[in-house]
C-alpha cells in the first residue's frame, strides 16, 4: 500500500511547522522520520494517521488498508489479559472469536453465525493468533506468563505490550513513534529483523542512529520549514544533507559575489556619460539574478560541558558480593567490580537483568540484601536517571530557580549562561519544571551535573528522549569529560562511541570486558548483540589476512604443495 501527502502543511497559530510537502511512500520501504524535538515529527504522524487534522492539503491511501499505529501516549486497561491486548491487533479475527465466545456462552446460539464466525476466523488464520501473539510477545522480550495481567508489567513492557498489537495485525502500513524507547538491544535487534521482512510501508520516528542505519530503505527529513525525503540510511543522509546545503550556499555566495561586482562598476562608473549605458545594463542584469534565500534549519545542539571540581583518586568504585532479591526473583548474585580513574564501563544486557538496580545499590538509593559498596578517595558523584521525576520531584519549580537552587552563590549572569549552554533561552526559563518534555527534562538534568561539576557521572539511559543533535553534542562532551564514567545504554550507537569497557549482565551473571564495544563483540564469541558488525569485522580480518600474506609467486605450485602437505592441511598425494 502507498501513502500519498500532497501540498501537506502544518501551523500553530503565527508558528508553521512545515508546508508544502508531498511526498509519495511507497509499498517495501521503511521511511526514517528524523528532525530536532519540537519540529513536527510527531504531528506528520498524526496527520497521516488521521489523528490529527492538517492545516492544508491532504493524505490519500487506498480504501480499506490496515494501518498500525503505535502511539506513545495511548492508555491500557490493567486489567486486561497481556496475551488479550497482543491479540486485539489483528482487529478481525480478535472481534471474530469474541463473538463466537459469546455465542458458545449464550443459551441459544445462532447456528448459521456461527458458522460464518468459523469461515471468517479459519480464512484469516485465526486459529493460530495466540501462538503468533506469544511468539512477539517473546521476541520483543516480554516476560511470560502472558496470561497474566497487564498490571504485572512496568510501563515500559506495557509499551512493548502494545508495540506486539501493531506488529501483529500485519497492517498494509506501519507508523511507529520511537518504537525502541523502553527495549534493550536483545529485542531491538528483534524489531530490526522483523522490519527487514516486513513488506508494507513503515514510517519510523527514531533518534536511534544504529536502529536507523539498520532499518530505513529512506530517510524523511523536518527541516527548514518542509520534508524532504532522503534516499538511503541516516548515515547517507548525513551526507547527502551536507553536500546539498553546501552547494546551495555556494550558489547564493556566488550569485551574491556577481550581484557585488555589478552593483560595483555602476557605483563607480554610473555618474561618467561614457560608462551610463553599460551601468544601466548592469543593473538590469541584477535585477534578473535570483538569490535563494535559504531557510533557517531547526536543528539546534546543546554546547555541553561537565567540568570536575577536582579530580577523584585512581580508585574511583569498589563493589564486593552485592546480591538483591525482589521477593522471590534474584537479580543480583554476589556481583564485584571495581572502577578506575577515567574508565568510560557500559553496562549492557536485556532488561530485568538488574542493571539500574546495580547503579540504584551503588549510588546508596536501593539497600543490598548483601555486600559492600566503597567510593573512592575524593569522589564527587553526578547522576542522570532513567525516571527523571526522581531527579525533578518539585513540578512547579521553574527551570531557572531549580537550577539556581544547586548554585545559589551565583550570579544571574551565571545561571543563565550556563542554562543557555543546555538550549534554554528567554521565556524557557520560566517554564515550570512540571511542563517540560522529555528531551527538556534531560537537557536540565545535564545542566544540573554541568553545575554540580561531579568526577564522576553515573547514566541510566542518558539517550531517551533526546534528539540526534544533543545525542552527538553528549558524546562530545562525555569523550572530552576528564573522570569517570558508568553508564546503561540500549543504544548501541552510543555505546560504541563511548565505552572503554563492557560489562555484559546475562541471567549467568556479569561478564566484564575491557576495550571498546567492537571489542567486546570481537571477543565475545557471541552474535546475539550484533550479528552484523561481528560478520564485518570478520570480513574485514579476512580481507587484512590477504593483504598481509600474499601469495609467493616465486616458488612453483608443487613446492607450495609440499609445503602444504607438510603441514597437514591437505593430504599426501602419492607419487605418479
Amino acid at each position: 500500500m502507498n501513502i500519498g501527502l500532497q501540498n501537506l502543511g502544518k501551523s500553530f497559530g503565527a508558528r508553521t511547522l512545515f508546508e508544502g510537502v508531498t511526498l509519495q511512500l511507497n509499498a517495501g520501504s521503511r521511511y526514517g522520520l528524523v528532525g530536532a524535538n519540537g519540529s513536527g515529527k510527531s504531528t506528520l504522524l498524526k496527520i497521516i494517521a488521521g489523528d490529527e487534522p492538517s492545516s492544508e492539503g491532504v493524505v490519500t491511501m487506498s480504501t480499506g488498508a490496515r494501518v498500525g499505529v503505535l502511539r506513545q501516549d495511548r492508555f491500557l486497561d490493567d486489567r486486561e489479559r497481556i496475551i488479550d491486548v497482543a491479540m486485539q491487533g489483528d482487529h478481525i479475527v480478535w472481534q471474530a472469536l469474541s463473538e463466537q465466545a459469546r455465542q458458545a456462552q449464550s443459551e441459544s446460539p445462532d447456528p448459521q453465525r456461527v458458522a460464518d464466525l468459523e469461515d471468517r476466523i479459519a480464512a484469516h488464520d485465526g486459529y493460530t493468533l495466540e501462538a503468533r501473539a506469544s511468539a512477539i510477545l517473546q521476541g520483543l522480550g516480554i516476560p511470560a506468563p502472558y496470561e497474566a495481567p497487564l498490571s504485572t508489567l512496568s510501563g515500559g513492557f506495557k509499551l512493548r505490550v502494545l508495540l506486539a498489537q501493531v506488529l501483529l495485525g500485519g497492517p498494509d502500513a506501519l507508523l511507529l513513534d520511537e518504537p525502541t524507547n523502553h527495549l534493550d538491544i536483545l529485542s531491538i535487534r528483534w524489531l530490526e529483523t522483523f522490519l527487514e521482512g516486513y513488506t508494507g510501508c513503515a514510517l519510523i520516528i527514531s533518534h536511534d542512529r544504529r536502529f536507523l542505519d539498520q532499518t530505513a530503505t529512506h530517510i524523511l527529513d523536518v527541516d527548514y520549514g518542509t520534508v524532504t525525503a532522503y534516499t538511503g540510511n541516516y548515515t547517507a543522509f548525513e551526507v547527502e544533507k551536507a553536500a546539498t546545503r553546501s552547494r546551495q550556499e555556494a550558489e547564493v555566495a556566488r550569485a551574491e559575489k556577481i550581484i557585488a561586482e555589478k552593483r560595483a562598476f555602476v557605483e563607480r562608473f554610473g555618474a561618467k556619460a561614457t560608462k551610463a549605458k553599460q551601468a544601466q545594463s548592469r543593473l538590469k542584469q541584477i535585477e534578473k539574478i535570483e538569490v535563494e534565500e535559504l531557510a533557517a534549519t531547526t536543528r539546534r545542539a546543546p554546547r555541553l560541558l561537565f567540568a570536575p571540581l577536582r579530580p577523584s583518586g585512581r580508585d574511583v568504585l569498589e563493589i564486593e558480593g552485592v546480591s538483591k532479591s525482589f521477593g522471590p526473583k534474584q537479580v543480583l548474585r554476589n556481583v564485584s567490580l571495581s572502577v578506575r580513574r577515567g574508565e568510560r564501563v557500559a553496562v549492557l544486557g536485556a532488561n530485568g537483568l538488574g542493571k539500574s538496580t546495580l547503579l540504584h545499590i551503588a549510588l546508596g538509593r536501593l539497600k543490598a540484601d548483601a555486600g559492600e559498596v566503597r567510593w573512592g578517595h575524593e569522589t564527587r558523584v553526578g547522576f542522570f536517571a532513567q525516571d527523571h521525576h526522581a531527579l525533578l520531584p518539585d513540578p512547579n519549580v521553574t527551570v531557572i530557580d531549580y537550577i539556581w537552587n544547586l548554585v545559589p552563590t551565583e550570579p544571574t549572569a551565571f545561571v543563565r549562561g550556563q542554562l543557555g549552554r543546555a538550549l534554554f533561552s528567554g521565556p524557557d526559563v520560566d517554564k515550570k519544571v512540571g511542563s517540560l518534555s522529555g528531551g527538556e527534562a534531560a537537557r536540565l538534568i545535564f545542566c544540573r551535573l554541568m553545575v554540580e561539576k561531579p568526577n564522576v557521572l553515573v547514566l541510566d539511559e542518558p539517550t531517551n528522549h533526546l534528539d540526534l543533535e544533543s545525542i552527538e553534542a553528549l558524546v562530545e562532551s562525555l569523550r572530552a569529560f576528564e573522570g569517570s564514567i558508568v553508564f546503561v545504554s540500549h543504544d548501541r550507537w552510543f555505546v560504541r562511541a563511548l565505552a572503554t569497557r563492557v560489562l555484559e549482565v546475562t541471567p549467568a551473571g556479569f561478564r566484564d570486558f575491557p576495550g571498546s564495544y567492537d571489542d567486546y563483540l570481537e571477543r565475545s564469541g557471541d552474535d546475539h548483540l550484533d550479528a552484523q558488525a561481528v560478520v564485518l569485522r570478520a570480513k574485514q580480518a579476512a580481507r587484512e589476512a590477504a593483504t598481509a600474506a600474499p601469495v609467493q609467486r616465486d616458488v612453483d605450485w608443487a613446492e607450495l604443495k609440499r609445503r602444504k602437505n607438510r603441514q597437514g592441511l591437505l593430504p599426501v598425494l602419492a607419487p605418479l
